[in-house]
């Protein structure tokens, strides 16, 4: 989660020492860096759509476009690392585990995989994860923005909401798929795998990491989704969520 939908002031220990114009003062300048950043990844994330939609009309095809968008891709996905520092500072109220491992998986699949394996980079897969981060991003960023700014359009607020009923199944498919894609290439190179002996005496097999990095989303997936409905059903219908205790 790249913003919280508060204010972006913070809390904790130290906020209780300082007086009431201190507060004021942190939570404006909080506020207003998140509003940049936001604004600044819902432009990244709208350069690199329309730089797919432009490379397909001019080429007809879309071998070759991961190669002609990587660069911004690479930035603006790595860039989304300020996003843990945000929760672990305090200026954004969500787990720093779990939007760790979010930012993380997603940083994996563009460098550990569609970046080190080329063979890969003209999989249509490729292409369906690519388009589906596209439009969960500019619709997502936006959202904070416009969420930050206390002026919420009620169809960025309605697409935060529905999009992801198709785009996140889409979405975790294509990168399911390219994980799949790449397990024979990683298995005949032996990359980023140790073999033993070594000195380290530790070995390490890529090809069997990626297996498990996929059996992965089988629990993870459902929780995730199901969240997301939940949420969905508060924020457009206010629906009282009761979460029961096991």
């Amino acid at each position: 989660m790249a913003s919280s939908e508060e204010d972006g002031g913070g809390n904790g220990a130290v906020e209780e020492k300082e007086n009431g114009k201190k507060k004021k003062k942190l939570g404006a300048l909080a506020t207003t860096w998140l509003i940049f950043y936001n604004v600044a990844m819902t432009a990244g994330w709208l350069v690199l759509g329309i730089a797919m939609v432009r490379f397909y009309i001019q080429k007809g095809t879309h071998r070759g476009l991961f190669r002609s968008v990587q660069k911004t891709l690479k930035f603006f996905q790595t860039f989304a690392l300020l996003e843990v520092i945000h929760c672990a500072v305090g200026i954004v109220r969500t787990s720093v585990l779990v939007t760790g491992v979010q930012v993380s998986s997603r940083i994996f699949m563009v460098w550990f995989i569609a970046h080190s394996i080329k063979q890969i980079q003209n999989e249509e897969s490729v292409i369906l994860f690519l388009v589906v981060w596209t439009v969960t991003e500019i619709t997502r960023y936006s959202f904070y923005t416009f969420n930050l700014l206390n002026h919420l359009p009620y169809f960025i607020k309605w697409a935060r909401y529905n999009f992801f009923i198709i785009l996140y199944p889409a979405g975790v498919a294509g990168e399911l798929l390219t994980i799949y894609a790449a397990l024979p290439y990683v298995k005949k190179t032996g990359m980023f795998s140790l073999r033993l002996p070594n000195k380290y005496n530790v070995s390490f097999d890529y090809y069997y990491f990626l297996i498990i990095v996929m059996f992965s989303y089988v629990p993870l997936f459902p929780q995730l989704y199901f969240h997301m409905l939940r949420q969905r059903r508060r924020v457009l219908h206010g629906e009282v969520i009761v979460e029961k205790d096991d």
